[in-house]
């Protein structure tokens, strides 16, 4: 049985098809290039095969792909065969938190702006826990205790000693939340103003008052790669997380994201805002 693909493994497949495509090559060309068999091909694009960077850069040299720092990138994530931290919870968490786990950790920046929920890498270990005990159909205390273990790990790319720089753009329905009750609420809330000191995040208020937004609807993480191409974006949803990597859907979130950072509070009134909420609870 092949083993588990990575979410980098996945990506690397993606780009090598979107460039295929873009070339008007088919499979059976890139077979011939490779000198295998055009069932590996498919492997390989779906993300379950591996392939080295020297077949990365042979398939962009084949499919003339003008984008060397785009290439360059590709290929050294094909040459990643790292294991990351997250494995230790496969089995015991969803594929898909262990594929944003190494997203985030392989991301050069991340901005998210969430409605109803605080976000992950910001929550405190009481309010994760809470969160996960209102996932239907619901979890064995086992599992929610992984998932919380994995919430916590996760956040620590906050606070390595090379922090990735973070941005939060919280609706107030998402502060307002009381999870756990009150004292929960309330130590959740003076955990983002702490985290909010750090230079390398930035905390902004989406305020009732605010009226309707782009992309109100949904929940979204934004992850940069080492190149524009390479973005990432993460949609939450009921079941798995869906990932999204075309270039107009890359534009779209950018865009988006701007639009809610130009309605939101600055960061300094952001911060007032939760203090304000902190002293009414």
């Amino acid at each position: 049985m092949p083993p588990t693909p990575t979410a980098r493994r996945k990506r690397v497949g993606i780009e090598l098809r979107k460039m295929r495509e873009a070339a008007g090559r088919t499979s059976g060309d890139a077979s011939a290039v490779l000198g295998v068999d055009r069932s590996k091909i498919t492997l390989i694009e779906q993300g379950t095969y591996p392939i080295s960077a020297e077949r990365v850069i042979a398939l962009a040299e084949a499919y003339e792909e003008g984008d060397a720092e785009y290439v360059d990138a590709v290929a050294a994530m094909a040459s990643d065969k790292s294991k990351g931290w997250w494995e230790e919870h496969r089995g015991l968490v969803p594929a898909g938190i262990l594929d944003i786990s190494e997203v985030e950790h392989h991301a050069r920046g991340l901005a998210t702006y969430q409605i109803c929920h605080v976000p992950g890498l910001m929550q405190t270990e009481d309010t994760a826990r809470e969160i996960f005990r209102e996932v239907y159909p619901p979890l064995r205390p086992l599992n929610i205790e992984a998932r919380v273990e994995n919430r916590v790990r996760r956040a620590e790319i906050l606070s390595r000693s090379d922090p990735i720089d973070y941005e939060a753009i919280v609706h107030e329905a998402a502060l307002r939340m009381e999870f756990g009750g009150t004292s929960v609420a309330r130590a959740q809330l003076k955990h983002m103003l702490m985290l909010a000191e750090r230079p390398n995040i930035t905390l902004r208020v989406l305020e009732f008052r605010s009226g309707g937004f782009k992309g109100a609807g949904q929940a979204v993480m934004y992850a940069r790669g080492p190149v524009a191409r390479l973005d990432t974006v993460q949609l939450d949803s009921v079941g798995s997380p869906a990932f999204l990597t075309e270039v107009n859907q890359l534009e779209n979130y950018r865009n988006i994201i701007g639009a809610m950072r130009e309605r939101a509070l600055g960061p300094t009134e952001s911060c007032d805002f939760i203090s304000g909420i902190l002293k009414g609870l």
